[in-house]
């Protein structure tokens, strides 16, 4: 299928240098240098020309760039779709799972709610956090997922899939480890003054929104760069590497070793439950209304 050099070719072609690539990728750059040379060789093909100021696409590479990202999306159909083949057994519940989507709170729900679905088995289904392909993974709950698992107010997607609330996160900041901040313990709006912050654009999250209006009343020269509808790993990556302030959620602490987590005293969450199909089967709707049990009931 899919030759994975690729990803490391679109990676350099992206970031325009060896050493920003080597970053996103957790390699060296001379580890990435010698994946693209294989994958020149491999293709009898120069796509990369270098420069004093970082790399050049050849009329080649550019080429190579453009069907590269097609190619890596088709793969990538092309295999979930075989492997869903394997699990169209109504018994089977297919679960999503991603780095910052983790199917984790599932298993937990889950191991309490089994003995009610005795003949049911799980199948975890990894997708890829990516906010330029997240719509897709939305458009794919029902048929390639019966059930994500995370933090959503998201006003797109709830045009997409179902969503329902099992309980809430606290809303905190995540600095690089040489941040200035990042060896405070809890963090006051004046902290924040003059910060930029990187969170959801303007309209499409209730609990980013709300951020945003208490950073324009109570802090000074704040700059807010809006993401889209989602955060990916380039969004953490480009935090840890610079200087900047991002809005995140409590359970997310860890998720990456450049990120540290910091409390704000303020009372902003954000509701995290179960995403499921507007056109869920009966099995889906039970086990939705059971967890909602749980939840009520203080058990999640």
């Amino acid at each position: 299928m899919y030759n994975h050099l690729l990803d490391t070719f679109i990676t350099v072609s992206d970031c325009g240098s060896f050493t920003k690539a080597s970053r996103e990728l957790y390699i060296s750059p001379t580890a990435v240098m010698k994946q693209i040379n294989q994958l020149e060789e491999h293709l009898d093909l120069r796509l990369i020309e270098r420069t004093t100021g970082g790399i050049r696409l050849t009329e080649a590479g550019k080429i190579i760039y453009r069907d590269s990202l097609m190619m890596k999306d088709f793969s990538r159909r092309a295999i979930n779709e075989a492997r869903a083949t394997l699990y169209t057994d109504t018994t089977t519940f297919c679960v999503g799972t991603s780095l910052l989507n983790p199917a984790k709170p599932f298993m937990d729900i889950w191991f309490l709610l089994s003995a009610q679905f005795p003949d049911y088995n799980l199948h975890l289904v990894p997708f890829s956090d990516d906010k330029d392909g997240i719509m897709q993974v939305m458009e794919d709950v029902g048929s390639r997922f019966d059930f994500l698992i995370g933090v959503c107010d998201s006003h797109t997607w709830m045009d997409i899939v179902n969503f329902c609330p099992l309980g809430s996160f606290r809303l905190e900041v995540a600095v690089s480890r040489d941040h200035p901040l990042a060896h405070k313990e809890i963090l006051t709006a004046e902290d924040l003054n003059g910060q930029t912050i990187v969170t959801a654009k303007r309209g499409e999250s209730v609990s980013a929104d709300a951020v945003k209006d208490y950073l324009a009343e109570n802090c000074t020269n704040v700059i807010v760069e809006a993401e889209q509808c989602y955060y990916d790993l380039s969004t953490l990556n480009d935090v840890a590497a610079g200087n900047k302030v991002m809005i995140t959620v409590e359970a997310w602490k860890g998720i990456h070793p450049g990120l540290v987590n910091i409390p704000v005293d303020w009372d902003f969450t954000i509701p995290y439950g179960l995403i499921y199909s507007k056109k869920a089967p009966d099995d889906v709707l039970r086990f939705v209304k059971e967890a909602q049990k749980l939840s009520k009931e203080g058990k999640i």
